[in-house]
């Protein structure tokens, strides 16, 4: 047990440059006192020792603000950081050096037994105010970002945004990969160079509507010129302003 407390304050040293000694860790962070409380609740709920285990958990939700239910299987090296309102629900499973930030909700989505919680392979960072729900699977090494709502599986090495949540598309994720590696993880499971996927699919819309509107000029001048009497309809349309849409959309 001592050994994983001194394992689980190194990854403290490697994660948060904002902490300065042992000592700091031990005395002032609530993740790591989170994990103590859990490491002997899970101990006991595994003992048969149900209302203890919970009695337990409940101390250490009102001394942390994180509520970890015991049942919760947690890997090594995992590090919430700052931690207030963080719910992990009592059939979640979380892998090896996992990174979870505050506001993260670990939740179900059924009221029936058995798994009903997700399952974060190693590796996943979870931003802050994310909700993932339901027995769904966090790929290895995928990021959530922050405010993000989960309710389906994703991909090993992928990243996660938007409510619902959606993947990355392949170049941004390669761009985020590449300032992850300088950093040794993404802070909040989201990159400077994040791109929601739907943004996009709008900004394509809006371009391909300005290219046609671009075309229908060219055509209605083209028949002007051969002497075609065009009936002006566009004093009474709308403007139609790629620019501005393209700017709200942002």
């Amino acid at each position: 047990m001592f050994d994983r407390a001194r394992e689980e304050i190194r990854v403290i040293f490697d994660r948060d440059p904002a902490a300065r000694s042992a000592w700091e860790v031990i005395t002032c962070y609530p993740g790591f006192h989170a994990l103590l409380f859990h490491r002997i609740s899970h101990r006991l709920w595994l003992w048969e020792m149900k209302w203890l285990a919970r009695f337990l958990s409940h101390i250490g939700r009102w001394f942390t603000g994180i509520e970890i239910h015991p049942g919760a299987a947690i890997g090594r090296r995992f590090f919430i950081d700052h931690g207030m309102g963080v719910v992990i629900g009592e059939t979640a499973l979380i892998g090896d050096d996992c990174t979870l930030y505050h506001g993260v909700t670990l939740g179900g989505t059924s009221w029936n037994k058995g798994k009903r919680h997700p399952t974060l392979a190693d590796g996943v960072v979870v931003g802050a105010g994310a909700k993932i729900l339901g027995p769904i699977t966090i790929g290895r090494g995928a990021k959530i970002g922050s405010n993000a709502v989960v309710v389906k599986d994703v991909p090993e090495g992928a990243t996660a945004v938007g409510i619902p949540a959606r993947i990355l598309d392949d170049e941004t994720k390669n761009a985020r990969e590449e300032n992850a590696a300088k950093m040794g993880f993404t802070a909040y499971g989201i990159g400077a160079n994040t791109n929601d996927p739907m943004v996009n699919a709008i900004h394509g819309l809006i371009d391909y509507c300005a290219a046609a509107d671009r075309r229908i000029e060219y055509i209605l001048e083209q028949l002007s010129g051969m002497g075609v009497k065009i009936e002006d309809a566009r004093a009474t349309a709308d403007k139609f302003d790629p620019t501005y849409l393209n700017r709200i959309v942002d």
